[in-house]
């Protein structure tokens, strides 16, 4: 696989099956976040792996799952994560801008695991309270986001937008994600100017 294809094959994963990541291969993925841009390479980023079952399930209800989707949202029992990352910013070093370097480390993340066939789900709807007490978190750190992973129980698709981008299950299971056409977002050197299909 190569940068283009895991760029294309990366779609968030909300079922999981309940097989066991190697603590390695999550360690490789943070190491592929360490290494992402940093904002004046100050890296004001930590993360937390969690990969025992106890605190996965402590953490599972304090997170908020694909909204457009309702109730059909929150993987059920039998196909929740398996781990998680935990992106977390020491205050000490950068409390503003920190969301520059999080979304590169987290792509990072993101692709890694695709590559190495591991599926994700980035969330930012955190009960942060309750995760900070969960994971005793000191105060001077912020909690970014949480990558939940797994290896992937349920298919997803990218399609062309028409009119609506909310991301829907059909009668299948398979994820259905719109996308808007590269035509409808590109500018060529003037906003406005479009290149000739």
């Amino acid at each position: 696989m190569n940068v283009y294809e895991a760029i294309r094959k990366r779609r968030s994963i909300r079922r999981f099956k309940q097989k066991e990541i190697k603590y390695e291969l999550l360690l490789k993925f943070v190491d592929m976040a360490r290494i992402a841009p940093s904002a004046s390479n100050l890296q004001p980023l930590e993360y937390i792996i969690i990969n025992k079952k106890e605190v996965v399930d402590k953490i599972f209800p304090n997170l908020g799952w694909a909204g457009y989707l309702g109730k059909e949202g929150p993987p059920p029992e039998g196909k929740r994560p398996v781990a998680y990352i935990v992106v977390i910013v020491n205050k000490n070093i950068q409390s503003s801008s920190y969301q520059y370097d999080s979304g590169a480390s987290i792509e990072n993340i993101l692709l890694s695991a695709t590559y190495e066939g591991v599926g994700t789900c980035w969330i930012g709807s955190i009960n942060r309270k309750n995760v900070r007490n969960i994971l005793k978190v000191p105060e001077n750190y912020l909690i970014d986001s949480i990558i939940a992973l797994g290896y992937p129980d349920e298919e997803s698709v990218i399609e062309e937008a028409k009119g609506s981008i909310k991301y829907w299950k059909d009668k299948k299971g398979i994820m259905h994600v719109p996308k808007r056409k590269l035509h409808d977002i590109i500018h060529f050197n003037m906003f406005g100017e479009k290149l000739d299909k």
